[in-house]
């Protein structure tokens, strides 16, 4: 008879834990802030307000003797969308604006460029580039390449002439055709959020109620350390599928994100690293009893290197070997792969069965030693 109320003994206990977790769920704002609140605001900041595209780019047109061939070239950067022109008289007044900032660079037509054109001899065109952002430089390089191809292409045209270029290139871009580093960024975003509400909510969940004094009403009644991590663990779980959900929903249908590669993969593979991040919390938890150093140690030790070793948006190849290394330690780093290759390109099996099996790994070793450290005593 005792063995089979045991069961249901269990079940009580944890129905009540799960009560309990869910109350103070929603009677802490801050928690319902952390994950429904915090995920739309770096959502907005980062779909409307951050990009690595360079558009709009302030460029100084130097023409030292205005022409007809010069005046087609200079226009044809006032035709693009990626640079905002402003003309100059002299190369000196347009070096003085590049050192003072008010431009990213010059293009400079000198006296004789007209002349040599139509002489057909070489006509250079002298390209100076704000070189501090080394990336931005070379995207603006290639950006000015592009205008000077491309006005050439019209040149020839207009004179119903075939333009010799010994090499053509004739690229394809896959995944993200438009190029759009919005469709980059927030598939790595959606990353960054579940780490802060896997580890960050539940590595100060246990340290306040260590702070309230009910921990220690908790540590005398029947439950069982088992039942207080799975206690903790899916009201948490629950909130972080529901933060997931609207960060899916605002990527797809607000920002325009292509979601190329199945929902469910999707729901599944993040769930794994939800689990995983709650591990972690749950970790950071049993080892501080602090809200405040809780939450520094999940900002160190999963926020930080989420947001900067994850591929999120540096890319890890670029890294030195040895930091490369180290992100093969960090769950969001695997994570990260699973979400840019279903949002981009699709179910790609060998990216996430590979990069789950890796998610897996670190559930069982972080609940696993969540276990381990949770055992029932005040000291």
């Amino acid at each position: 008879m005792r063995f089979l109320l045991k069961p249901s003994a269990n079940r009580m206990r944890l129905r009540g834990m799960l009560r309990k977790e869910a109350l103070q769920i929603i009677r802490d704002p801050s928690s319902i802030a952390i994950a429904f609140v915090l995920p739309v605001v770096l959502l907005f900041i980062f779909g409307y307000g951050i990009s690595l595209d360079a558009k709009h780019v302030p460029m100084a047109i130097v023409v030292e003797s205005p022409s007809a061939e010069a005046s087609a070239f200079a226009a044809s950067f006032e035709q693009s969308e990626y640079f905002s022109p402003q003309r100059f008289g002299t190369i000196q007044d347009a070096e003085q604006a590049l050192t003072h900032h008010a431009v990213n660079g010059i293009v400079w037509l000198r006296s004789d460029f007209e002349a040599k054109l139509l002489s057909g001899e070489s006509a250079p065109i002298g390209v100076i580039i704000n070189g501090v952002d080394a990336n931005t430089a070379h995207i603006i390089d290639g950006y000015v390449n592009g205008v000077w191809t491309s006005w050439l292409q019209q040149r020839a045209t207009a004179r119903a002439e075939s333009l010799n270029i010994p090499v053509r290139l004739q690229p394809r871009v896959w995944f993200n055709a438009e190029l759009r580093s919005r469709n980059f960024l927030i598939p790595g975003l959606i990353a960054v959020i579940m780490t802060l509400i896997g580890a960050l909510l539940t590595a100060m969940v246990v340290a306040r109620e260590w702070e309230r004094g009910t921990m220690e009403a908790l540590m005398v009644t029947p439950v069982t350390a088992k039942e207080i991590l799975l206690g903790k663990l899916l009201p948490y779980f629950v909130l972080g599928i529901g933060s997931l959900t609207l960060s899916i929903g605002m990527a797809v249908w607000l920002f325009g994100v292509p979601l190329r590669g199945s929902l469910l993969i999707l729901f599944l593979t993040s769930a794994l690293f939800l689990i995983a991040a709650l591990g972690m919390g749950l970790t950071i938890s049993t080892a501080a009893r602090n809200q405040f150093v809780a939450g520094q140690i999940a900002i160190i030790a999963t926020f930080l290197p989420a947001f900067m070793l994850s591929g999120f948006i540096f890319d890890i190849n670029s890294m030195p070997q040895a930091v490369q290394l180290i992100t093969h330690l960090l769950p969001a780093r695997y994570y990260v792969a699973i979400l840019q290759t279903v949002f981009l390109a699709g179910d790609i099996w060998k990216v996430i069965l590979l990069n789950s099996l890796a998610l897996i790994l670190f559930c069982i070793f972080f609940l696993g030693l969540a276990r381990r450290r949770m055992v029932k005593r005040l000291e």
